[in-house]
């Protein structure tokens, strides 16, 4: 089988940020928003990476970037997560994931989604966790380039 681009990226070098993992069918990007360093000790509770997810999906389908959004789900190693979309520029799928950091940090209220009826692990949410992940991506984001969306430097 031929090797998946993420796996050719070295995970001993792989800093905290955001990075073009590949492009299918000409307009299909897969970004990893890397949150956490790879296999340095510190992971996502599962508990914040559920809500996370339910806080980054229901702001970025409802933002103006939602009509490309293809799919935001969680990397089962709990360092990040994967932001698909169609037919957007990086300057802007950078803009998405900054605004969602932001929308996750300030957020209020009932996580949209975490009812029995509406989630398969209802129970297994962390709010405090994901705004403080959310907080330190944010300012992580702040200021990225289009140029360090590239895993180019961290090629095993």
């Amino acid at each position: 089988m031929e090797r998946i681009a993420s796996f050719s990226v070295d995970h001993t070098k792989l800093p905290v940020g955001m990075y073009l993992s590949r492009t299918d069918f000409g307009d299909i990007d897969t970004y990893d928003v890397r949150m956490k360093a790879p296999n340095a000790g510190e992971y996502l509770s599962t508990g914040a990476a559920h809500t996370f997810e339910h806080l980054f999906a229901t702001y970025a389908r409802n933002s103006r970037f939602g009509p490309h959004v293809v799919y935001i789900g969680p990397m089962g190693c709990r360092t990040g997560c994967y932001l698909l979309v169609k037919g957007l520029p990086r300057v802007d799928a950078i803009a998405l994931a900054r605004e969602a950091m932001e929308f996750v940090r300030d957020f209020t209220g009932e996580i949209p989604g975490a009812k029995l009826e509406e989630c398969g692990n209802y129970q297994d949410h962390d709010l405090p966790a994901a705004k403080r992940v959310a907080a330190e991506m944010a300012e992580t984001l702040r200021g990225w380039t289009e140029e360090q969306l590239q895993y180019a430097a961290y090629l095993a």
